[in-house]
């Protein structure tokens, strides 16, 4: 798949099927992340991969939702704000570093005919419980991982006039 097309095919799946993933593609998806640019080069993240067989209800807590735990993997995007690079005003890339990993993840899982939701609104305290990350992390970004049951909503998008400006404001 070309790679425009790859991003035109991706959305996200909100229904999953339960069929296990292949060892070779989820670790394909995994060197995506780790190959992610960061700045300076730090890569301050970490990636948990969960197996939801057997851990659907204390999965629940994190994100309510049925189809969260419908595929047999949920990865967790888990942010280290002390290994990232911080400019001279003081902003830590962290949390963009791990969001750029976690959207190669994305995207690689896409060509590898893998279905993923980018999932941010989820319950803090419970995924530092469920997951046992210390205290000096911060859990960024879940997606559940496995091969889709749902078809794609179509949200639209803003034309290109409204997102990019040329030279200046």
């Amino acid at each position: 798949m070309e790679f425009l097309d790859v991003i035109k095919n991706r959305y996200s799946v909100r229904g999953y099927k339960s069929d296990e993933i292949e060892e070779e593609k989820l670790n394909l998806v995994l060197e995506a992340a780790r190959l992610a640019p960061t700045a300076v080069n730090y890569q301050p993240f970490k990636f948990v991969v969960i197996k939801t067989k057997g851990r659907e209800e204390e999965l629940k807590r994190i994100y309510p939702a049925d189809w969260f735990v419908q595929a047999p993997v949920v990865i967790c995007a888990v942010t280290l704000p002390d290994e990232a690079w911080i400019r001279k005003d003081g902003k830590n890339y962290a949390e963009v570093d791990t969001a750029i990993a976690f959207d190669h993840l994305i995207l690689e899982a896409t060509s590898l005919g893998l279905g993923t939701c980018w999932i941010a609104a989820f319950d803090l305290e419970a995924a530092r419980e469920v997951l046992g990350v210390p205290d000096d992390t911060l859990p960024l970004l879940f997606t559940p991982l496995g091969y889709p049951d749902a078809g794609p909503r179509n949200p639209g998008r803003k034309n290109m006039e409204e997102l990019v400006k040329y030279d200046k404001w």
